[in-house]
């Protein structure tokens, strides 16, 4: 688990965000899950792009660079039916509850504490 911050904005982004780093993980991301929790994550890397088949609930997603700079957010992405793309240079993704990732812009330099 990982605590992710927004620099740039000095807030936090996810208190506890998982990880998911090998082909099961980045594959089952959060389909057929349980909605997040406030202050819940899940890191997906690499990952440029996300669909929400046979997810149940809407999320945030911030994609980020190799250096950890966000290069998209994508707000509200729908269940079901949403796709989102990370934009040019996007090797990771976070996803967020809903509303989570309300203060983190393009550009935004993000940091990872374990």
């Amino acid at each position: 688990m990982a605590r992710i911050v927004d620099v740039s904005a000095g807030q936090v982004v996810a208190e506890h965000a998982d990880t998911a780093d090998n082909a099961w993980t980045r594959f089952r991301g959060l389909m057929l899950r349980a909605p997040l929790a406030e202050g819940e994550g899940l890191d997906i890397r690499p990952c440029g792009s996300i669909h929400m088949m046979f997810m149940r609930f809407a999320i945030d997603a911030v994609f980020y660079d190799s250096d950890a700079r966000v290069t998209k957010v994508s707000r509200g992405v729908r269940p079901w039916i949403g796709i989102a793309f990370g934009g040019r240079g996007a090797k990771g993704v976070i996803e967020l509850p809903r509303g989570a990732a309300a203060f983190v812009e393009r550009g935004h330099q993000l940091e990872f504490a374990a």
